[in-house]
């Protein structure tokens, strides 16, 4: 009886393995294709003049708003599933730091080809990964090619967006593409989709269990259970992602890595406290900014012109106090900025917050792409703000930075401590970034719940207003 179990128990392993391993391969191929064109956009953009530098990004929200809502057809309502259409795979717990209020935890109606359901956030890349997430062969893979085409012109053409969702989504997609269009691979479809998706994130990071624990964060927003073989189609995953990543020599994501240690233990803890509380609060008060953005029910043409004239004004400003570059793109160019200008910790603090809102004003107005690369320039801006005042070594202090970003921001602490063991660095250097994601995760959660408690308290204040006027 026991030989059975582990028998069974091996065989459904080793099965996902192998559709981890299949997903991965294909998944990360597709990823790094489109990070590749991005990225070749991207530095061809990053030579016009500063006039193209604050007007294409517009242009490229404003093809993926055509794109997503002209070709994709249907009504713009910018909520993931109306609870009359959702279908519950069971009831949820209520949402907690850890999961977004706004990830809507229900499966998908069916989509039809090349068109949006009529209650589908069509940008939110992220929300498809999570509300098919344990039932993943309901992932609308056929809408791909048309957030590929608004993911190429948002990022590609400089908006504050980032890279990571995308590579995560176009993997899930074509792990599942491949799965339901093949009938000898049908069984395959969840661990494939697992697979692609860690492995299109592990290509563009180069580092496996940034991939693998991607995915599984993702995953339990949606309370999915850790089964042995989940994890093995995850961990398959990042690794082929990585291999591809290391056979290609692949450079699509720059990270920083720390090279001095703190000068002492004291100074190695006023860098996690002081780094950790910031760009967790600043990115955690991003995020929900983010998601508010994303479930504004206004028309998309209003939509568009209220976040590209933001988008406009928060760029003239940037270049105004650091220099044209630092608003463009998903962030490297902002943090070459401050590591070859000398700049003040205002400077650094002001377009680490022009950044945020640049980025939310990109979700706003329709963008299509990820806010992971997004929160990690923004990280790495508000951990240097601290370097000069404390002594803090500004590439320690920017790495430290980069992993609260997507702890207190994205909701990632696994992830963030898998991308600081992944980079590399002097041990104590590593020891307190790890240390930083634990105080951006307290921050974060701090700043989340006061955020929602005051949001809450004012709509519960207008609404006694209106009750008593009525």
């Amino acid at each position: 009886m026991a030989n059975d179990k582990l028998l069974s128990l091996l065989t459904s392993v080793g099965g996902w393995t192998i559709g981890g391993l299949l997903g991965g391969l294909v998944g990360s191929l597709a990823a790094v294709l489109l990070t590749e064109s991005i990225k070749r956009s991207l530095d061809a953009v990053s030579r016009l003049d500063t006039v193209w530098l604050l007007l294409l990004p517009l242009l490229g929200v404003t093809l993926a708003v055509l794109v997503l809502h002209g070709l994709g057809k249907g009504k713009a309502v910018q909520v993931l599933v109306s609870p009359k259409a959702a279908l519950p795979l069971r009831r949820l717990p209520p949402p907690t730091w850890y999961s977004f209020p706004h990830d809507v935890m229900r499966r998908l109606p069916p989509p039809t080809w090349y068109s949006f359901p009529h209650d589908v956030a069509r940008a939110d890349l992220s929300a498809d990964v999570v509300a098919t997430a344990g039932a993943e062969e309901r992932f609308p893979w056929n809408l791909a090619p048309l957030r590929a085409l608004a993911i190429l012109s948002t990022v590609g053409l400089g908006a504050t967006m980032g890279t990571e969702s995308p590579a995560a989504h176009i993997g899930v997609a074509t792990g599942v593409w491949l799965g339901s269009t093949n009938p000898a691979l049908r069984r395959l479809v969840r661990p494939m989709a697992v697979g692609g998706g860690a492995a299109g994130v592990a290509a563009l990071m180069g580092i496996p269990l940034v991939g693998s624990f991607f995915m599984f964060e993702l995953s339990q927003r949606r309370k999915v259970p850790i089964a042995p073989k989940r994890v093995a189609a995850m961990l398959a995953g990042g690794l082929v992602g990585w291999g591809v990543n290391v056979a290609f020599r692949l450079d699509l994501i720059r990270l920083v890595v720390p090279k001095v240690s703190p000068a002492d233990f004291w100074d190695g803890v006023a860098a996690a406290l002081f780094i950790g509380a910031l760009a967790g609060a600043i990115t955690a008060l991003t995020g929900e900014a983010i998601y508010w953005a994303r479930g504004l029910p206004t028309k998309p043409v209003i939509r568009l012109l209220i976040g590209g004239m933001v988008m406009l004004s928060l760029a003239m400003v940037i270049g105004l106090i650091a220099t044209p570059t630092a608003a463009f793109g998903p962030g490297g160019a902002a943090i070459i900025w401050a590591e070859t200008v000398q700049t003040s910790p205002y400077q650094l603090l002001a377009v680490a917050l022009l950044r945020a809102a640049s980025t939310t004003a990109a979700v706003v107005a329709g963008g299509c792409g990820g806010v992971f690369v997004p929160f990690l320039a923004i990280g790495d801006l508000s951990g240097r703000v601290f370097a000069t005042a404390f002594g803090i070594p500004a590439d320690l202090a920017g790495a430290a930075g980069a992993a609260a970003g997507i702890t207190g921001g994205y909701r990632l602490p696994f992830t963030a401590v898998a991308m600081v063991l992944g980079i590399g660095g002097p041990s104590t250097a590593k020891l307190t970034c790890l240390a930083t994601v634990v105080v951006a995760a307290l921050s974060g959660l701090v700043t989340t719940r006061a955020v929602n408690t005051l949001s809450s308290s004012l709509f519960t204040t207008l609404r006694r207003k209106r009750s008593s006027a009525d």
